[in-house]
């Protein structure tokens, strides 16, 4: 009988041990939303390499645990908790940056200058949003760091909200992620609604030839040039040019390929993991994640708005021959090179023979320095 009662108590307690007696709504409510991610990723291909480890992660991060097993990742101890540490410290965003530098070809931006504003409008998605978080009544860091979500750029809103917000990082980087998987779909509807069949048919002059003077030269004084100007961007922006001299300099061959390869797949792979387990339901289901993401989307959109309709405005001032399709406008958000592509795809279907894709590549590529600059800026401000 003793044996019985023991062994009853054992697996009473090892039932207590058990996700299933510490399971919650919102627990489940996760899951769901880690089991859309990966499916998403699948089915659609929407940002596999990022929707699939942040969709398991957040598989991960809502498995229900008793308290003091040292196994969550904001438990002080636990292995999820020191590869967290890398987002936390604004560690892992530097090191993508590294790798977008040496996997980034420049040509389109250098040899069409002017495409920068189109790169430079679209951050007008973060600094509205930003106001309108200060209307909702987030603090002026809270405000900026949901703002950086209008820059399609998920190493830079984790950047940013790490060193702002950090309890608003969860939230902030999945609704920064989302939007950039989902540019296919939130994009073309914006573009085909504020642009003329006519405006969709123009025809861009092809780009010019850039010398490899010219490549090797653009990182060195982008950097300095943009450091100079916003030096608590250098993080992020250092890394960007570093990355792109080693592509560009055709002496670090090795070096290059490191980066944009095996080193940044390691840290993709970190960083999705680690931010979505940090979507624990305890702490990241509330009212303010909701404003967020709410946020987030408004800002998104005005950023493609601003992309697109500063094109159509800069045309008026540019003569016939020398205008800029509109549809490239909405590659100013820094979601490379996805949103290239969807310049890419709504040109062809007005016109087979019509491929944006080179010239939408440039302000895509002016769009990420844009957005590093626009952190930078507003780190400036609240640090």
């Amino acid at each position: 009988m003793d044996i019985l009662q023991f062994l009853g108590s054992n697996l009473q307690q090892f039932l207590s041990y058990t996700a299933f007696s510490h399971m919650t709504f919102g627990h489940i409510m996760m899951i769901l939303v880690g089991l859309f991610f990966i499916y998403l990723a699948i089915k659609y291909e929407f940002e596999p390499m990022l929707l699939i480890p942040i969709g398991f992660g957040i598989l991960v991060g809502n498995i229900a645990f008793k308290d003091g097993l040292q196994v969550g990742i904001y438990e002080e101890g636990s292995v999820l908790n020191y590869l967290y540490f890398g987002v936390l410290k604004g560690v892992y965003p530097p090191l993508i940056f590294l790798g977008i530098g040496a996997m980034t070809d420049f040509s389109a931006l250098i040899s069409n200058p002017k495409l920068m504003l189109i790169g430079a409008a679209a951050q007008m998605g973060i600094f509205g949003a930003y106001i309108v978080a200060l209307f909702f009544g987030f603090p002026p860091n809270e405000a900026a760091a949901i703002g950086i979500i209008g820059g399609a750029d998920g190493p830079t809103a984790i950047f940013l909200s790490s060193r702002l917000a950090p309890h608003l990082m969860g939230a902030v980087a999945i609704s920064a992620y989302s939007y950039m998987a989902l540019v296919p779909v939130i994009q073309p509807p914006i573009m085909r609604l504020l642009t003329t069949r006519r405006e969709r048919l123009i025809r861009m002059k092809p780009p010019r030839a850039v010398s490899h003077l010219e490549k090797v030269l653009f990182p060195i004084i982008g950097m300095l040039l943009t450091c100079l100007i916003v030096p608590s961007g250098l993080p992020l922006l250092g890394m960007l040019f570093f990355g792109n001299l080693l592509k560009e300099s055709g002496v670090t061959r090795r070096l290059a390929e490191t980066a944009r390869g095996p080193m940044i797949d390691i840290v993709t792979i970190l960083i999705g993991l680690t931010v979505g387990a940090s979507t624990q339901a305890s702490t990241f289901l509330s009212t303010t994640s909701i404003k967020i993401f709410a946020l987030g989307a408004a800002s998104f959109i005005v950023a493609t708005v601003a992309g697109v309709g500063f094109v159509k405005i800069f045309n008026l001032l540019l003569k016939e021959g020398n205008k800029i399709n509109p549809l490239i406008g909405n590659s100013g958000v820094s979601a490379v090179p996805d949103s290239a592509r969807v310049s890419q795809i709504v040109g062809l279907e007005y016109d087979k023979t019509n491929h944006l894709l080179m010239h939408a590549m440039g302000p895509n590529v002016a769009g990420v320095i844009g957005s590093a600059v626009a952190a930078g800026v507003l780190l400036g401000f609240f640090s």
